[in-house]
């Protein structure tokens, strides 16, 4: 067992060498979007909090920032991972990403690009 940061993991247990690209390709796209589920998670967290002590002081995320409480909104997950490069992630609102639209060109549906 080798100790990486605060998790404990065994080296033996994912063998990089003996996966192919498109594993390889899916793992990264697994931790990517980890990755940014837990930045989601730590954003709603700080303005939760700040929203708490603003409250405690008399006062509004938006009086103290001049924001409307509606921009205080959580953002959304990503939902959909580029295939060829999972580090291009789309929530799937507003204008379709180039490779999302190549995707579908090349038979992809929305399901398989899901996160």
């Amino acid at each position: 067992m080798e100790r990486v940061g605060s998790l404990q993991m065994d080296c033996d247990a994912v063998n990089l060498d003996a996966l192919s690209r498109e594993e390889l390709e899916e793992l990264q796209a697994e931790v990517t979007a980890a990755i940014a589920a837990i930045e989601n998670r730590r954003k709603q967290e700080a303005v939760a909090e700040l929203a708490k002590l603003a409250g405690e002081l008399g006062f509004s995320l938006g009086d103290l920032t001049g924001v409307s409480e509606a921009h205080w909104r959580a953002p959304l997950p990503f939902c959909y991972a580029n295939p060829a490069n999972p580090t291009e992630i789309w929530r799937g609102r507003g204008r379709k990403p180039r490779w999302f639209a190549q995707a579908m060109a090349a038979g992809w549906t929305p399901e398989d690009l899901l996160i």
